[in-house]
């Protein structure tokens, strides 16, 4: 499954892909955990756990970062969030985080994301009904988050 979000933001493209370089891995891994708890929250709210019940799926995440790869005035910075322990009913999620100028101190930052529901034609089909909407909103709380830290950074 896909997902793509992006924001814009009133900073120069440099500062956004400072931010992203370096220890960024161990600050975006809270955030991933942040966003990954509002999505076992929305998960709760219609029910959904371990056949329904039981125990809720949290699990702390894992976030990985590749080296940056420049295309022109773009910068793409390979992640892969995935939950610490290995897989189970959580998937792992292979992303972009993508920096470009929309001008001297405007940024739009997006993410790509794609990840593979787990449990096969089940999986596919809770993804279908429900649980696509989940990861988009869990992706989404995760890139507005990146995106209030990376604001709130120094220069």
């Amino acid at each position: 499954m896909f997902i793509r979000y992006y924001l814009e933001l009133p900073l120069a493209a440099g500062r956004v892909e400072d931010a992203l370089a370096g220890s960024a891995a161990r600050w975006l891994e809270a955030l991933a955990g942040d966003a990954g708890r509002r999505g076992e929250g929305l998960l709760a709210e219609v029910g959904v756990g371990p056949l329904g019940v039981g125990p809720r799926l949290a699990r702390p995440v894992r976030v990985r970062l590749g080296e940056p790869v420049r295309l022109g005035a773009t910068t793409s910075v390979p992640m892969t969030w995935e939950p610490a322990g290995g897989g189970g009913l959580l998937p792992t999620l292979d992303a972009d985080l993508e920096v470009g100028p929309l001008g001297p101190a405007r940024t739009h930052l997006a993410i790509s994301a794609r990840y593979r529901p787990p449990l096969g034609p089940l999986g596919r089909a809770a993804d279908r009904v429900l649980l696509h909407r989940v990861a988009e909103a869990t992706v989404k709380d995760f890139l507005d988050r990146v995106g209030e830290a990376v604001a709130t950074m120094g220069p």
